[in-house]
């Protein structure tokens, strides 16, 4: 009996997305692409995303389940489902199907991972223009969680005055871009005269991801500015805190080149829950009650100012917004995160936000204005009932003004 022989070329770099019969020219049936496809369809298949609740909430695959990876073993999963294991990139979701097909599970992993399944998905996509469509859900459905908010923050702190030249820092995420997009509406509107620059750094991105985030700013119609730094390569080896060196040293060249193109100003899209959870981490972690600021003066960069306007506005309802405009970004796309690097279920650099999310939630269910209270105990410090603060001019103990009776 003679067999036949098909060898199958791919069109990406791993070999399992989208297989290409080159005889014909056709994409064939088989690979990663189809294989979501029949699973998304196939009700007896259920998608594990094994990342942990943060990554998760920020995007994921349509019909996926959140289970940490290290909570898997101990939950009663179904024996008569097929089982699609995912996680980042495809590395730690390996080890994991692994172990569960040697329980007895039908289960297998999803080779890329969920940034393999977006890259493989927006790729597909028809770049098309929903600015409008973005900016009527900004001043109708959204106007009074997010555009009224906004604008609250930049009147209450004095965030953007006349003649102010703005660099609008865009990381690519669903916070920076929609700052982006309220900072292009106020700016068409505005009383005053400002400029803006939409500006977005390459620190190493993969030639996928930078197309993800040059495809939403497309879709969103902002016109963003890049410039490449080598960021990444600079902190890929260091053991201790890579990820908090990367954020100085990007904040430094952000600063850097807005300077070198006239802006006296940087905007960075921190919202409330960051300033909530800034609070209590310097509290808890840090000894200290401190929190991030609506606007600071650069230490390092004569003249320049660090704005953040989405201050005022819930971390919630910008990812209603994203949903509701059928937008997805990346969290983060540096080279730790497409080796799976940080999603390590024994990984010893767990995320010290992520447990302040989740104490948050936990105080919510007791108190559902704890978050506000937060917020609201750095506005309302009582100097003469604390026992020592510190300013510019040194610390200060609460002997300094005590009057013996």
């Amino acid at each position: 009996m003679k067999k036949q022989l098909t060898i199958y070329y791919t069109s990406d770099v791993h070999g399992y997305f989208s297989p290409i019969d080159y005889a014909s020219g056709n994409e064939i049936p088989s690979g990663l692409a189809n294989c979501i496809s029949n699973f998304e369809k196939d009700g007896n298949t259920l998608i594990i995303d094994i990342r942990d609740e943060l990554s998760f909430e920020y995007g994921h695959i349509d019909g996926a389940v959140n289970i940490p990876a290290k909570k898997l073993d101990k939950s009663d999963l179904p024996k008569d489902k097929k089982l699609l294991i995912c996680c980042k990139s495809g590395l730690i979701s390996d080890t994991e199907a692994e172990k569960l097909r040697e329980l007895g599970y039908d289960a297998e992993n999803l080779e890329g991972g969920y940034y393999g399944w977006l890259r493989e998905k927006l790729s597909k996509e028809v770049v098309e223009d929903i600015s409008q469509d973005a900016e009527r859900s900004i001043q109708k459905k959204f106007r009074k969680e997010i555009w009224n908010r906004f604008t609250q923050s930049v009147n209450e702190y004095e965030l953007i005055k006349p003649n102010d030249r703005i660099a609008v820092c865009i990381s690519g995420g669903k916070d920076s871009m929609l700052m982006a997009k309220l900072i292009q509406m106020l700016h068409r509107h505005s009383k005053f005269p400002f400029e803006v620059k939409y500006l977005v750094m390459d620190p190493g991105y993969s030639p996928a991801n930078r197309e993800i985030i040059e495809r939403n700013a497309k879709r969103l119609g902002i016109p963003i500015t890049v410039f490449e730094s080598d960021i990444f390569d600079s902190v890929y080896n260091v053991e201790k805190n890579p990820c908090y060196l990367c954020a100085r040293m990007r904040r430094g060249h952000l600063y850097s080149k807005a300077q070198e193109l006239g802006c006296n100003k940087i905007a960075l899209g921190h919202h409330y829950d960051d300033v909530i959870e800034t609070i209590l981490m310097s509290m808890l972690y840090g000894g200290q009650i401190q929190t991030m600021m609506p606007k600071l003066n650069s230490t390092n960069f004569e003249g320049m100012q660090l704005i953040r306007p989405l201050y005022l506005v819930r971390e919630d309802d910008i990812k209603r917004w994203r949903d509701y405009n059928g937008l997805r970004f990346i969290q983060c796309a540096c080279k730790f995160t497409d080796t799976c690097t940080t999603c390590a279920p024994d990984s010893r650099t767990v995320s010290k936000r992520m447990e302040i999310k989740q104490l948050i939630a936990k105080l919510k269910l007791v108190n559902p204005q704890v978050e506000y209270n937060i917020f609201k105990s750095v506005e309302n410090v009582m100097l003469n009932q604390v026992i020592a603060y510190k300013d510019d001019e040194g610390r200060h103990s609460f002997l300094e003004r005590f009057k013996e009776e």
